[in-house]
C-alpha cells in the first residue's frame, strides 16, 4: 500500500481466522512501520545536515566539496550507522515505552562522541558545528518525527488496528489479568485472541473474559504454528517448569511468534533487568534501584535548571493568576501545606490558593462525602473550591508555584506524589518505599488518571517509578504531562 511514494505503515485490519487469530499477511504492518521509521530517520537526518551545510557552507563555497561536503555526508552516515548499531529500528521497541527514545538518545550520543574523536584526530576546525549544532538538531527532529508516528500508531490501535495477536498461556487468574491490561491499554499493541490453560478450560467453560480457550498448555506450540499468533505470552502457572519452558521455546523456533515470559518480579522492569549466563545457566539479574550516583546527580541538575527556566517562562502567567486569586475571594494568593518528602522529611509545599479561606477547618464536616481512593481525600464538586480555583485545578495551574520547591531541592520535576503527614503515618513498610526518592511535580500517577485511579493502582505506579526510574522515563513522563494537563483527566 503506497501513499505519495512512501510506504503506509498503517494498513487496514484484515479478516481473522475462525478461531480468532490473524492471517500472516495481517501483521505486515510491523515491517511497514519499521521501514517508515527508517525512511523518516534518514530523511530527517539528511534534511538537518543539508540545511546546516547549505547555510554555513555558503560562506565557504570555494571549499564546499573539500570541507563541508565531506563533513555533512560523514555526519549523516555516522548517525544512521549509530542508529543501526544501537538497534534503534528493532520492531520490539518501536511504538511504545521509553526504550525506543533511550536507544535513539544513545545512538545520537555515540555519533557525537565518534565525531568529536574524529575531529581531534583530523584536527578539523569545522567539527564543532556538527557536534554542537547538527547532532542536537538531528536528535530533536528525529525524536519529534518518531513521536508523531507513534501518535498515529496509537490512534490506529485504539480503533482496533495494528494490533499483535496474542496467545496467552498460564493460569486463568494471571491470564485474566493480562487480558484486562491489554484491553485497558490498547496503545501497547496487544490483543489477546486465544488462551491455553492447564486443563484446556476456563471459568466459563470454553471462554475466559470473552476470549476463547483453545487448548491445554502442552498444546501451545501446535496452535501457534497452525494459526499464526504473533506473541506467546506465558503467565505464571505451576505447569511451567524450566524444562517445559525451554521445550516450548525450542518448539516455537522457525515460527514468527515472539515468546514473552512474565517474571515473578512483575513490577521490576526496564534498565534494572539483565539476563546473564552464570555457570552455563541463564539467570535474570536484577540490579539495585539507583538512589544515588551519577544519574541522580544529572537528575538534580536537570531539576533545578528546568525549574529556573520554567519559572522565567511562566512568570507573567503566575503574576496574572495571583491577581485573579486575590480578586476572586478573600485570602492570600498562595496556599502552604506541610508534605512529606525524601526519607520522611517534612517540607512546605506551595500552591495557588483554590479554596475559600479556612477550607482546612471545614474538611471534617465533609468526611462522609469523601470520593478519594484509599488515604486520599477528594470531592469532585468540593463546595470549598472557588470559581477561579476550579479553573486552576482543571488545568493544574495551581501547582506552578511548586517549581519553587523544585528549585530549592525539596521536590523533583518527576517523582511520586508528595503525601500529607497523616497519609505517611498510615503507610505500611511497602508503601513507605515511595519516600526513598524526592516527590515530584508530576509522575506516573499524574499522567495515568490522577484522582480517578484506585488507591492500589496509584501506589503501584509510584512504587514502579521508585524501582525503575531512569532519565528516559522522566523525559517521557514530562512529555505526557502536557497531554494530561490539556485533557484534565482526574483533576478536581
Amino acid at each position: 500500500m503506497q501513499q505519495g511514494g512512501l510506504v503506509n505503515p498503517f494498513p487496514s485490519a484484515r479478516g481473522r481466522l475462525a478461531n480468532g487469530a490473524f492471517n500472516q499477511p495481517a501483521i505486515d504492518w510491523e515491517e511497514r512501520y519499521r521501514r517508515t521509521v527508517i525512511i523518516s530517520d534518514t530523511v530527517a537526518t539528511a534534511f538537518v545536515v543539508a540545511a546546516i551545510g547549505n547555510f554555513f557552507g555558503a560562506r565557504d563555497a570555494a571549499n564546499w566539496h573539500e570541507k563541508w561536503g565531506i563533513l555533512a555526508f560523514g555526519t549523516e552516515l555516522l548517525v544512521l550507522g549509530a542508529l543501526a548499531v544501537n538497534r534503534s529500528w528493532t520492531p520490539a521497541v518501536l511504538g511504545q515505552g521509553a526504550e525506543e527514545f533511550r536507544r535513539l538518545s544513545r545512538a545520537v550520543f555515540t555519533a557525537a562522541v565518534v565525531l568529536a574523536l574524529g575531529g581531534i584526530a583530523l584536527t578539523s576546525r569545522n567539527i564543532k558545528l556538527w557536534i554542537f549544532v547538527a547532532i542536537p538538531a538531528i536528535a530533536l527532529v528525529t525524536m519529534t518525527e518518531r513521536y508523531l508516528l507513534r501518535l498515529r500508531l496509537h490512534k490506529q490501535r485504539k480503533e482496533g488496528r495494528c494490533l499483535r495477536p496474542v496467545l496467552a498461556a498460564g493460569s486463568p487468574a494471571t491470564v485474566q489479568d493480562l487480558i484486562a491490561r491489554a484491553r485497558k491499554f490498547p496503545h501497547l499493541g496487544w490483543r489477546v485472541d486465544a488462551v491455553c490453560t492447564t486443563d484446556g478450560l476456563g471459568p466459563d467453560g470454553d471462554q475466559l473474559d470473552g476470549v476463547p480457550v483453545i487448548g491445554r498448555l502442552a498444546d501451545v506450540a501446535s496452535h501457534v504454528r497452525r494459526d499464526g499468533y504473533r506473541v506467546v505470552a506465558v503467565t505464571p502457572d505451576p505447569h511451567w517448569s524450566p524444562d517445559r519452558l525451554q521445550r516450548l521455546a525450542w518448539n516455537l523456533e522457525g515460527s514468527d511468534a515472539e515468546m514473552v515470559v512474565a517474571p515473578v518480579l512483575m513490577e521490576v522492569a526496564g534498565p534494572r533487568l539483565h539476563v546473564d549466563a552464570v555457570l552455563g545457566i541463564p539467570l535474570l539479574r536484577v540490579s539495585m534501584p539507583a538512589f544515588t550516583g551519577g544519574r541522580r546527580a544529572v537528575k538534580a541538575v536537570v531539576d533545578r535548571l528546568g525549574a529556573a527556566v520554567l519559572l522565567l517562562l511562566f512568570a507573567p502567567l503566575m503574576l496574572l493568576v495571583g491577581v485573579l486569586v486575590l480578586t476572586d475571594s478573600r485570602g492570600g494568593a498562595f496556599y502552604r501545606q506541610r508534605r512529606v518528602g525524601k526519607d520522611g522529611r517534612e517540607f512546605t509545599i506551595l500552591k495557588f490558593r483554590t479554596m475559600v479561606a479556612g477550607a482546612d477547618g471545614a474538611r471534617a464536616g465533609l468526611a462522609d462525602r469523601n470520593e478519594g481512593a484509599g488515604l486520599l481525600f477528594k470531592l469532585r464538586r468540593d463546595p470549598r473550591v472557588t470559581r477561579v480555583g476550579a479553573v486552576l485545578r482543571r488545568y493544574s495551574i495551581d501547582e506552578l508555584p511548586q517549581l519553587l520547591n523544585v528549585l530549592t531541592g525539596s521536590m523533583s520535576l518527576v517523582g511520586p506524589r508528595p503525601p500529607l503527614p497523616e497519609e505517611s503515618a498510615a503507610y505500611g513498610p511497602d508503601i513507605r518505599r515511595r519516600l526513598l526518592v524526592k516527590p515530584g511535580l508530576t509522575g506516573l500517577w499524574q499522567i495515568s488518571g490522577r484522582s480517578d485511579l484506585p488507591w492500589e493502582e496509584a501506589v503501584r505506579l509510584d512504587l514502579r517509578y521508585v524501582e525503575d526510574w531512569s532519565l528516559a522515563l522522566d523525559a517521557v513522563i514530562l512529555w505526557k504531562t502536557l497531554r494530561a494537563v490539556v485533557y484534565g483527566q482526574g483533576a478536581y
